[in-house]
Formats: C-alpha cells, structure tokens, sequence
C-alpha cells in the first residue's frame, strides 16, 4: 500500500478514535457545568478537551482532523488524561499520532483478577513445572511441579537469575546450566536495557556481581538476547534425566509480568515421570517435599 494511502488510513482513524473518546466523557464528568442546555452531540466538545488539556483549540481541531502537526508526549499524555484514556489506549493515540508509543504498564484494577488467573493458569499446567515472575525475575507464584522438579522453595531468594547462579540444589540438578547461562544473563541484561534508570535491575546486578564471579564474567560480555526458549535438562534425585522446553510469555495485560512454561520433550520418557512425580505415589517417594 502506498505510504500516502497508509497516512492517511491512520489520519482517519486518529479522528474517529479522538471522536469516540470524547463522546462518552459528560461535561459533568470532566468537571464542567454543562448549563442544562442539550447538546446535538454527547460528550465534550473538542474546545472543552482543548481547555482542559491547556492546548489550543485550534491545535486540537487539527489534531482530531488528523492534520500533519507537530504533537509531543506531553500534549498527547494532557489529552490522554482528559480523554481518561487506559494504557492500551494511550498507547494506541501515540500509534495513530505516529510517535513510539510508551513502555506499556499494568492496569491497577487488573492487577488482582489477573494474578488470581495466572495462579489457575499454571496450577493446570501440573504436572509441569510453570511459575510466574517479574520484571527482576522475582517469582511471584510457582506450581508444584516447579517446586518438585526446579526446587523453588520458601528458603531461597525467590530471584530466579540470583537462584540459578547461587541456589546450591539447582546447581546440581541442572545438567545444562554451563550451556545455559551466558543465555539466561543475555535475556536478563536485555530487560534492564528496556528500563534503563530503573534502580531495581541495578540492585539484582549488584547482589549478583558480589555473589557470583561467573555471573560478574558473563555480564562484562554485554551479550543481549530476547527471552524466548531455552532447553533445560535436569538431574532429579528420584526419577533421574528429565528434558524440557522452558519458553517465556509476556503478557500484555500485565506486561511487568512473565509466564514460564516447562513443556517436556519426547525424551527420557519426561512426561511420565512428571505425572509420576505429581501423583500421590511419586509425592511420598520424593527426596525432598513438595513446597508451594
């Protein structure tokens, strides 16, 4: 498609979209008098978004119209706040204006219903291993099966990066960890250079370079890869090998967290041996109890 085409499909859907916000905003709602008179047109007026955005209306009106203006965040985030914009659609009016729209961010009200999802999500993924965690790579929930099989338990940092490198009973199950962890620390300096003044990563690289000189060595490489998929091969203490695909969601609802999935391969006879170690049996046979 022609890029004057593409421009302009964009331009008219910025107007429709800025159109739709307004008209289901009241005056009252935005803290205007709306004199009792009635209006042709529900919601605000495109002079009254103006005023209380602090741009002109003639500014405005060209916006709306999709004209070609010069726009900056900070207008765009005043008229985002009195068009009681979401984070999805502050981030769709920054698309349509054609800048790079924000980093996304979580929904407050969403926040609870979605852990409360995530939890079912990976207690039906049992008798795989499947945890949840944040942008550091703190857990925020784990299943059984990650406690069993990957040895997440209360006792531990509860930091997965910090866990691989200094989690004694993981170090020894992981037969892959040397071929893993230039990975696993170029995925996680991938996601400090998402946010680049955020004090959190600093403090998890701190704790990691004092605690781990292979990590420290890793981390001067500068090495930087996306998270995606990573083959894991454990050692269990009760059932031996086991052979997984570890693969990383993001989520865009909640996009500060990750889920991570273990899918077992067609190898050593995985699958099997989890839904072993799961059952009542295999729980009473285990070496070490099942945390969660």
């Amino acid at each position: 498609m022609p890029v004057d085409e593409l421009k302009a499909r964009r331009r008219s859907e910025l107007r429709e979209f800025l159109m739709s916000r307004r008209a289901r905003i009241s005056p009252a709602e935005a803290g205007l008098p709306d004199g009792g008179a009635r209006r042709r047109t529900p919601g605000l007026r495109r002079e009254e978004v103006a005023v209380l955005a602090g741009v002109g209306a003639s500014w405005y009106q060209w916006l709306e119209q999709g004209r070609d203006i010069s726009v900056s965040p900070q207008v765009l985030d005043s008229v985002a706040r009195v068009l009681r914009l979401n984070n999805a659609e502050r981030r769709h009016l920054y698309a349509l204006a054609g800048m790079n729209p924000p980093v996304p961010e979580a929904e407050p009200d969403k926040q609870r219903d979605m852990c409360e999802g995530l939890r079912r999500l990976i207690d039906a993924w049992m008798p795989y291993p499947a945890h949840i965690m944040d942008s550091y790579y703190n857990c925020v929930l784990y299943n059984d099966a990650a406690a069993s099989v990957l040895g997440m338990r209360p006792g531990i940092t509860q930091n997965c990066i910090i866990d691989f490198f200094t989690d004694p009973m993981y170090r020894s199950r992981a037969l892959s960890w040397e071929r893993n962890a230039r990975t696993v620390v170029a995925q996680f300096r991938a996601a400090c250079l998402a946010s680049p003044d955020d004090e959190g990563f600093q403090e998890v690289v701190a704790e990691l370079k004092a605690a781990s000189a292979e990590f420290a060595e890793l981390w001067e490489r500068r090495d930087i890869e996306e998270a995606g998929q990573i083959r894991k091969e454990m050692d269990h203490p009760v059932v031996g090998l086991l052979c997984f695909e570890s693969s990383v969601m993001k989520l865009p609802a909640r996009p500060d967290l990750a889920v991570v999935l273990h899918t077992p391969l067609n190898e050593a006879d995985t699958a099997a041996k989890l839904e072993w170690l799961a059952s009542p049996e295999g729980r009473r046979g285990a070496m070490y109890p099942v945390a969660g």
